[in-house]
Parts: C-alpha cells; structure tokens; sequence
C-alpha cells in the first residue's frame, strides 16, 4: 500500500468572481507564508474543489460549457506550475465540482460516473441538492460529493431529508459501488447549512467567538446533533472544528452580518470502509481542517481539508503502452504504434487524442481518432486489409500484449511543438496509457 494525499475546499462564493489579483496558492496549501513550523509543502495527488452559488444566470451556463467558470479557472492556472491536470468538471447550475489530479496519477483513473440530486422547490431546481463524483484511483475506489442544503435556521429537518434523499437517490453503475457509502473512501463537502440551535443572539455569538469559545456554541451546532441522533451524517466523520463560524460575514469584511445567526455552515466530512478487502486495512488521517479568513469575496469563508488515505501500489505493467517515435510531422499523416494487454476489455468506441505536452485539462486535446476494433488471435492483418495495423499477424497473442496501429490525419497537428498521446476508454471512462513526450516539427520540404 502506497500514501495518497486528497485536498478539499468547499466554497459559497455567493455569485461573486474571484479578484484578479487573489493568490490561492495558500488557499490550496501551496504556500508556507503562514507557516510557523515549516518551509516545505507536501504536494498533494488529488484536489477535490466543491464550489455552491457560483453565478448561474444563462449567460454564464452557456459560456462555462465552453470554457471554465471563473473560479476554476483560478484554481487550474494556480495548480498548473505544480503538475496538476484537471479530469473533471460537473456542475448542476451553481454547485460545481472540479477535480484536479497530478500528472503522474493519470493512468491509474478508472471508472468516472457523475450523478446529480436536485433538492430546490420540491426537487424541480437545481440550485439545492447535491453533485457526486465517484472514480477508481490505484485501485481504490472513491465518491466525492458536494451538496448545498437548505438554509435558514429552522429547516434543520429538510437538511436531513435532503440528506436521506441524496443517498438514497444516487445509484452508480458499477453494483460493488451502487450506493455513495459503499466506496471505499467518501469525501462530502459542501455548504451544509446547519446553523446553531438555541436562543442566542447575533452579538452573544460574536462575543464567544471573540474569546475563542467555540467547544461552547458546537454544542448547540444542528450537524454535530443529528450525526449524535443517528438523524444524518451519522455514518461519516468529521475532524474537530477549531475555526471560527464561516457564515455570515459583510462582504468584503471580516466583521459578522448581526443579521444572521453565525454558524459553521461550512463543513468536510469523510469516511473510510477499513475492511473491504481481505488482508489489507484501508486507512485515512486527517492532516488538517480549516477556514481562511482572509478570502472575502464572499459572505461565507472557505473550509479546507486535506487527508491520507492508503492506496494499492502502482502496477508495473501497462494496461496501454505506446511505442516510442522520435517525431510528428505537422501537415502530414502520422502513425502510431501501441500495445493492449489481452485481458484488457477495449470498446470500438475508445479513443487516442493528441494533447501539447504541458496540458492541464483532459477537455484540451489538439485532435483524436478512435481506436481500432480488436482482431482475434486467428487473424492475420493481410486478412483485414481495411482494419488498422496489428504487426503480431497470425501469433497466439494470448499471453503477451497485441500491438496495433492508428493514424491521425494531417490535420491533426498545424504547430510545432512538444506533445503527448492519452488513451481514453468510452465505456469505463478511465485513462489506460499516455505516451512519452514527443515532438512535432514542421518537415523540410526538400525532402
């Protein structure tokens, strides 16, 4: 078993945009400026960004089908230098969740299914509910899931029916993983609503925070208490709340809105089934959870956490290995050689795409062509003068990977530059090879 950093951040950014001179790399645990104890940053393999009231208006959906909202785009251009790639986005009008995985991790993502829960007038509108995003990493399976509840301090009873609803709601494809809680590590984040039971006032509240009394008011904090009844969020964790109330703030401000009851809206929750493979024991350590309170773009201060979990440890075999070429030519067809291990399940639906060498989307590829269809272990490639190249011909290809072929046309590629190749599967939706670094140039045309 190997360690595996996941960093979260959930966000109410209240429909605001981020500044354009924000630094998020502490926001991202990037930065060590406000470190006491240490200059070094463990880089974690795996961001988990959970965003509510992200500005929906149809203009903005419309433009972040085509292109990042504004706050994801900040994140991905702060992660970039870092060597993180972004394999997902879902939104469900303003929640959005975006995943960023580190480069070296890509070929080990299998298996990604998104699923949504609208839970706003009466389960007709998106703008409550929840998002969830499950997926294979080393081996390991995981669900993330960010939600936003319904508000006000009343309503505590339909934040745990939205709660019931989102798990009972959401079944996955794959039947081991049908259920969010059947994974082997949930992280659910997200602007969870629950605000503080009891009389006390804005002011009484502000004063307790001022002296750091914050054991005091989670006793009257609605999420701790129907995690205790057995209510909601009993079968996750939570590491200890030691940040001051994260809603609600004047914006722009690090003063409370007396308006508004203060409360830890703002939560990260987890869980770990220890036991789901028989002799291992799956673990998870919380190694931080906080707020930051000098982000005030909006009424709500951000919460992070990042964790530890454990994963199986790499395989050295290539699921998808792709044979090494010196060049591309740009403006002329180009083939490429790779190799399927035969146990492999491959679909004709699969797909190779060409990305610059240092993309951070998997939505960026410069082209792609689809794979070719697999040739049984009888047929020679003479036979099949129109399938594409299988060069191990007539051999028995059941003990050693098959070799294949593919050309991109030549208008694939129209600039020089560095680039690399991902294999992509249709049906499982998982990364299976990525090729080494090449380059394209632009051939001499005395040649």
């Amino acid at each position: 078993m190997e360690d595996f950093i996941v960093y979260t951040l959930t966000y109410n950014v209240a429909t605001k945009f981020p500044g354009t001179g924000d630094d998020f790399k502490q926001l991202l645990g990037l930065d060590t400026t406000f470190s006491k104890t240490s200059t070094y940053v463990k880089v974690p393999d795996l961001y988990v960004i959970g965003m509510q009231e992200v500005k929906a208006q149809p203009q903005n959906i419309v433009w972040d089908t085509l292109f990042d909202d504004p706050w994801t785009a900040k994140i991905r251009e702060t992660l970039a230098p870092f060597g993180f790639v972004k394999i997902h986005t879902l939104r469900m009008q303003g929640l959005v969740t975006s995943l960023f995985l580190k480069r070296s991790h890509l070929i080990y993502l299998r298996d990604v299914e998104t699923l949504w829960t609208r839970r706003g007038f009466g389960g007709m509108w998106g703008n409550k509910g929840a998002v969830s995003v499950r997926l294979g990493i080393h081996g390991c399976s995981m669900c993330l899931v960010n939600c936003h509840l319904t508000p006000h301090d009343q309503f505590m009873k339909e934040r745990v029916d939205d709660y019931q609803e989102i798990l009972t709601g959401q079944t996955f494809s794959n039947k081991e993983t049908s259920n969010i809680l059947f994974h082997d590590y949930v992280f659910w984040i997200g602007d969870l609503n629950f605000r503080l039971n009891g009389n006390t006032t804005s002011n009484d509240i502000i004063e307790n925070v001022s002296k750091g009394s914050y054991s005091e008011l989670l006793k009257e904090d609605q999420l701790t208490q129907v995690r205790r009844s057995g209510d909601a969020f009993s079968e996750l964790q939570e590491m200890p709340v030691t940040f001051p109330p994260t809603y609600k703030f004047e914006t722009g401000l690090d003063n409370y809105d007396v308006k508004r009851r203060p409360g830890w809206t703002d939560r990260i929750l987890y869980q770990v089934n220890a036991n789901a493979y028989d002799n291992v024991t799956l673990k998870v350590e919380g190694l931080s959870y906080k707020s930051h309170t000098h982000y005030r773009a909006s009424d709500h201060r951000p919460v992070t956490a990042s964790f530890q979990i454990r994963v199986f440890r790499p395989t050295i075999e290539k699921l998808v290995e792709f044979l090494s070429f010196s060049t591309w030519n740009t403006g002329a067809t180009n083939k490429v050689f790779f190799k399927i291990v035969p146990t492999l399940e491959t679909s004709p639906e699969d797909w190779i795409a060409i990305f610059k060498a240092d993309f951070t989307s998997v939505d960026e590829y410069v082209a792609y062509v689809y794979a070719p269809a697999r040739l049984s272990s009888h047929q020679d490639s003479s036979e099949n003068e129109d399938e594409p190249c299988c060069r191990d011909g007539g051999e028995d290809f059941s003990n050693r990977p098959v070799e294949y072929s593919v050309v991109f046309p030549e208008t694939s590629v129209n600039f020089n530059g560095s680039y690399v190749l991902l294999y992509f599967s249709h049906a499982s939706r998982s990364v299976y090879g990525m090729s080494d670094t090449f380059e394209c140039v632009t051939r001499d045309s005395s040649d």
